[in-house]
């Protein structure tokens, strides 16, 4: 077992030090020194980060400058074993206990553990509260210290929560038994309500919270119809893409029935359920997160527990159960940055076996929670509205809409004025006294004669009977229409009760309008993905693939996922840069001491063969950080202004590329030369205001001269093209 030296604070200048010397990263992103600070300084903290956003570094570095040992409860074995691994090819000393070892390993891991050789120590909440676990942990205490409490997928303690785990609601008795020992709760996904339950249910002291934005904005999320050739559409969907990917099913049978038919028809593909024996199922994951298998086809209700950050698609061949298990799962895709694609195949055959699984749940109140989150499901497939702005709202955080990486905003339905329909059926909640969900009002609007319209009197109300010339459907698509766009709202206690807001007085009294969008259903067709990237030269990318076919022989001699030799970013600085000696190499985003040590003179070794079989120049690459030369502006052509004076009649930046047969990345490249240029582009379109003012706030600390080293500063919620657009007026400013 590799092991680390014991560090403090006071052995590096800076935490930035410490995290180059470590993790081989130059600047934190979002939210993460902050957390840190509080960790070091003893506090409570929850922290929720989208995937991808840098939880994990949240803990980990604390623990290697604070003694004694951090304890990180995770619940799932194959989560922790990845984390595992890439810490200990980093030089630190991690190390897991779980029911995957024997009992001399588990002996051998604890006997490393009281000699203090072990800094982070991950097991399962199980195993941390077993009776016969408890006089082992007691000791390690009294003898080595617990440094704190990483309680990772926090969310699993909230009954609100999509993945609720009882045996987490036990964790409080850590609080109990060590009062003194900080806990940092941390999830990817959490209500406003989830994240009170885990204050709550984790006895958190006063702790500090800290929420990062729920925006992925490398992902691409699209619904399709399921067909009755639901198999040929997802062929059809799986030609354009590149990659890993993963295939989401609600049963077993399902899954080793696609698998199965993938791989008859030459895709490389595997199941993953909790049907498979053990081995099986560790084989099938190692051989997907090492590339020896491109496609994983695994059940909703299992879960994956992988750590595998280049993942290009995510497809729900079933509906997924609630947004926000949707939004994790869909969530492993991209977490390297890089665009990616998440779609799901809706058919309402699906409805009726999540509903089925429901109904195994013992707990009435769950059984009422699952409900009420399998009707939000229902209603994200069926809107018309921006997904991003509906998966964002889950979440409590605003967002205007006109993502442009949605089917509903690239291809968006046209629109209807139903202000009068709206007045109706915010009449009718009002007539119900704001004590009824969207199914009554309907029956109501709709003149039913069920019983409990009858029995409430609810037939002798004004609003009975006028809205008969519009089917349930219509009315429902009304009814999510005005929760989307906030014009009337639902609570959230397992009851959906409809309830007024001020924008639905305002619609009341005449003074807003209400449009809608309007659809055949849903819209068929998948619509590529066309999130900008920064832009490669042949020769970085022809470089690219040599250094990941060095990346994977080096990961399949050391038995591990290529993306912990290096991660894929990390290949394409050394691709576009070419560092061609070990101190230029070590100024590489993401290589540290370590990585330095083990891989430096191997890559660029095979850097300078590169060079010298193309003819490429061998001189040494300038130095990092440097002032970055001013790029030259290029003076806007006639193409630009093109784009200018479409942009100026209103169109969004997909619209003008669909208008011009464009690539959206070339209408940003366009916006921003213009923008350099000092012409009148209004940016708030564009990017809110919140946003630019943290991207120009990185562009002070880390500089104006790489795109990727501003996104890695920022987090995996921005992209590059906002970057891109706000740099450009930045520059023009400077």
């Amino acid at each position: 077992m590799q092991m680390s030296d014991n560090f403090s604070p006071a052995s590096f200048p800076s935490l930035e030090k410490a995290l180059k010397h470590f993790f081989g990263y130059d600047d934190f992103r979002l939210n993460q020194r902050p957390v840190i600070e509080e960790v070091l300084k003893n506090q409570d903290v929850l922290v929720v980060m989208p995937t991808g956003g840098g939880k994990s570094l949240c803990y980990q570095l604390p623990a290697l400058l604070k003694l004694g040992v951090t304890v990180v409860v995770s619940p799932l074995i194959a989560l922790m074993q990845d984390q595992v691994e890439a810490l200990q090819d980093n030089g630190i000393s991690a190390t897991f206990l779980n029911s995957s070892l024997n009992s001399e390993e588990s002996r051998s891991r604890q006997e490393a553990l009281m000699e203090g050789r072990i800094k982070l120590l991950y097991v399962a909440p199980e195993r941390l509260l077993s009776e016969t676990f408890s006089p082992f942990f007691q000791l390690l205490s009294e003898k080595v210290g617990l440094a704190a409490f990483a309680i990772d997928e926090a969310h699993c303690v909230s009954e609100w929560g999509h993945d609720f785990r009882p045996e987490y609601r036990q964790l409080d008795t850590l609080r109990r038994n060590y009062p003194n020992v900080p806990i940092v709760a941390l999830t990817a996904t959490a209500t406003e309500r989830v994240r009170q339950d885990i204050v709550h249910q984790l006895a958190l002291r006063q702790p500090s919270v800290y929420v990062s934005s729920f925006n992925r904005q490398n992902l691409y999320y699209e619904v399709q119809p399921k067909g009755k050739q639901a198999y040929s559409q997802l062929l059809q969907t799986l030609k354009p893409f590149e990659g890993a990917g993963i295939i989401y099913c609600l049963s077993r049978r399902r899954v080793d029935e696609l698998a199965f038919r993938l791989q008859q028809d030459g895709i490389s593909a595997l199941p993953y359920h909790a049907g498979l024996s053990d081995s099986e199922r560790t084989q099938n994951q190692i051989r997907f997160i090492r590339d020896d298998v491109r496609v994983m086809v695994a059940t909703i209700a299992f879960g994956m527990g992988i750590d595998k950050p280049d993942v290009r698609f995510v497809i729900h061949y079933d509906l997924p159960r609630n947004l926000e298990s949707y939004y994790q799962e869909s969530g492993r895709a991209g977490r390297d940055g890089e665009p990616a694609h998440c779609a799901i195949f809706f058919g309402y055959g699906d409805v009726a076996t999540v509903d089925y699984l429901i109904n195994q749940k013992p707990d009435p109140q769950e059984q009422r929670i699952a409900r009420q989150q399998l009707r939000q499901m229902i209603d994200y497939a069926e809107s018309t509205v921006c997904r991003r702005k509906i998966q964002l709202s889950y979440f409590g955080e605003e967002f205007p809409g006109q993502c442009n990486t949605c089917d509903n905003c690239v291809s968006p339905p046209p629109l209807e004025d139903w202000t009068i329909e709206a007045q109706k059926f915010l009449s009718c909640v009002a007539r119900c006294r704001e004590r009824f969900g969207m199914t009554h009002i309907i029956d109501v609007l709709r003149g039913s004669r069920k019983q409990k319209v009858i029995r409430l009197g609810h037939d002798q109300l004004s609003t009975y009977g006028i809205g008969k010339d519009k089917s349930i459907d219509e009315w429902r698509m009304l009814g999510r229409s005005l929760l989307h766009q906030g014009l009337v709202e639902e609570t959230t206690d397992g009851y959906s009760v409809l309830k007024l807001n001020a924008g639905s007085w305002q619609v009341l009294k005449r003074q807003l309008s209400v449009q809608v969008a309007i659809s055949d259903r849903l819209k068929g067709q998948s619509t590529p993905v066309e999130t900008s990237s920064t832009e490669m030269s042949p020769e970085a990318m022809l470089l690219l693939g040599r250094l990941r076919s060095l990346r994977k022989r080096l990961a399949d001699e050391q038995n591990i996922p290529p993306y912990i030799v290096f991660p894929e970013a990390s290949l394409r600085l050394m691709a576009q840069q070419r560092p061609l000696t070990l101190d230029g190499f070590s100024r590489i985003s993401g290589v540290g001491n370590r990585k330095l040590n083990q891989y430096g003179q191997i890559f660029t070794d095979e850097i300078q063969s590169f060079c010298q079989e193309n003819g490429l120049p061998m001189e040494a690459e300038p130095l990092a950080r440097e002032v970055a030369p001013l790029r030259s502006k290029t003076t806007p052509t006639n193409t630009h202004f093109v784009t200018l004076k479409l942009f100026e009649q209103g169109l969004t930046p997909s619209e003008i590329a669909a208008e011009r047969d464009l690539r959206l990345g070339t209408i940003i490249d366009h916006l921003a030369r213009l923008l350099e240029a000092s012409h009148p582009i209004d940016l708030d379109r564009l990017v809110s205001t919140e946003r630019q003012k943290t991207i120009c706030q990185a562009i002070d600390k880390v500089g104006a001269g790489s795109l990727r080293t501003i996104r890695e500063h920022l987090g995996d919620t921005y992209d590059y093209n906002e970057i891109r657009l706000v740099r450009a007026l930045w520059e023009q400013d400077s």
